[in-house]
């Protein structure tokens, strides 16, 4: 069993909770480390991207790590019917051992303690009666919620509020450990800001339901799902050479990469790293895809410019070719042998046994085309366009669009349900639009987020 916690500085942008990285220390959880995002049903506080922060006012926080190596995860009965509790020594840390919080009074209710090791603690309790849930957000207002960080506190009965949300929550039969459990957590108040996420033992458990929206520096967040890739880390700490223009995720859900404008392949969970772009590249990448086994990965680039990586096969480009417009992104055939890509003004592009069946190459569109993704059987594909137009061809089924709206921000990608029976598509500023059997499950849409760069979902059936 592993338990982890990413440590970060970050610079608090007013009016928007994602943040700006100035450094970054190190953390891991099974593969690759942990990270944050919101998911869950509708969750009711928009949740940093990445990591565990402490930043008081005019204060720069030394680049501190604890490892989390010793820290325990242990189920304590804390009292929500007063939304009293009793703590040693002092106000929640710093203490030695499990987490210092015991039954003061009252009718005990369930709750989580995760004790990251000297003093430093999370506690999550629902109200009274309740028991605690993944996929649930819980706040200062009617529960439990208390968090301890480099001798700084906040939550119930301490200053400011504080909200966690519960990713995961695996209780062992008797419900006196915690067996597996991911939390995110905030709270803040007129003097210090704590946000973060803590992980322990994570398993991924929803992998295809849901979706992920990426950002342009990396960030992942999460709805619909247990978050598990979140938690394995992302590149929002991390100083770029160029925006983050892909992402892919494994078969089984356990792994993702991403892929930066100039080739360069970061690989998460049990995503392999089979090889990037050390070149100078005439047009900058624009989009990648998967190989069916997971093995391998193409990426294409603006000049339609294929760079195939592990077992993806080449099977050709138009990169000698002068294009009317750009391509803008590309989907494998579901055999892995072949692909399309899609260019600003939809002209399809076939290779190996993918399919030709239809584009828009010649028509005069409203506005370009940002992304495309096929149907599962390969004999189909949408497109759609920054106006959140929606094109289907071959047996892709049209469910709707947003062509005929005003949009607040331009629509930057698209991806299908597992079964294509349904497709999302999102926006710059992280707005969502889900169609057909597609659930709409949340959006970061309204938080003064602008750089989203597109969307995943896994291509494990839900």
């Amino acid at each position: 069993m592993q338990i982890a916690r990413l440590w970060t500085m970050k610079t608090l942008i007013p009016g928007r909770r994602r943040a700006m990285s100035v450094s970054l220390c190190t953390g891991f959880v099974l593969a690759m480390g942990l990270g944050v995002a919101p998911a869950g049903a509708q969750p009711a506080a928009h949740f940093p991207p990445h990591g565990a922060e402490v930043r008081a006012h005019d204060t720069t926080r030394a680049n501190t790590y604890v490892p989390l190596n010793n820290a325990t995860a242990t189920v304590t009965d804390v009292v929500t019917g007063d939304n009293t509790y009793t703590s040693a020594p002092g106000s929640v840390g710093p203490a030695t051992g499990p987490c210092p919080v015991i039954p003061s009074g009252g009718n005990p209710t369930e709750g989580m303690c995760m004790d990251f090791g000297s003093g430093d603690a999370i506690i999550v309790a629902p109200p009274s009666g309740q028991s605690l849930s993944a996929g649930q957000v819980y706040d200062t207002s009617t529960a439990i919620v208390i968090v301890s960080v480099d001798g700084h506190h906040c939550g119930t009965d301490l200053n400011g509020d504080a909200a966690a949300e519960v990713d995961q929550y695996v209780l062992s039969p008797d419900k006196q450990t915690i067996t597996s459990a991911a939390v995110q957590f905030t709270c803040t108040d007129d003097n210090v800001s704590i946000s973060g996420s803590v992980a322990y033992n994570i398993v991924p458990t929803t992998p295809g339901q849901g979706y992920y929206m990426f950002g342009q520096a990396g960030e992942l967040t999460g709805f619909g799902n247990d978050n598990y890739l979140v938690y394995l880390g992302d590149l929002s700490q991390t100083t770029l050479n160029a925006p983050i223009v892909g992402m892919a995720i494994t078969p089984d859900g356990g792994g993702y990469w991403m892929v930066g404008a100039d080739g360069g392949v970061f690989a998460y969970g049990d995503a392999g790293f089979y090889g990037s772009t050390n070149l100078v590249l005439n047009q900058p990448v624009v989009g990648m895809a998967a190989t069916p086994d997971g093995h391998g990965y193409w990426f294409v680039a603006a000049d339609g410019g294929v760079f195939a990586y592990g077992d993806a096969q080449f099977f050709g480009s138009t990169g000698n070719i002068v294009l009317n417009q750009p391509v803008v992104g590309m989907t494998p055939t579901p055999d892995g042998n072949g692909y399309w890509f899609v260019a600003a003004d939809g002209g399809v592009f076939a290779y190996g046994d993918a399919g030709f069946y239809g584009s828009t190459g010649n028509i005069a569109l409203n506005q370009p085309v940002v992304g495309m993704t096929a149907t599962p059987d390969g004999k189909g594909y949408w497109f759609v366009a920054a106006d959140g137009g929606v094109f289907a061809y071959g047996d892709a089924g049209f469910y709707g669009s947003t062509g005929n709206l005003r949009l607040s921000q331009p629509v930057v990608g698209m991806t299908a349900t597992p079964d294509g029976k349904g497709y999302w598509f999102v926006a710059s500023d992280g707005g969502l639009f889900s169609y057909g059997s597609a659930a709409f499950a949340g959006s970061l849409g309204g938080l003064g987020v602008t750089d989203v760069a597109g969307i995943a979902t896994s291509p494990v059936p839900a």
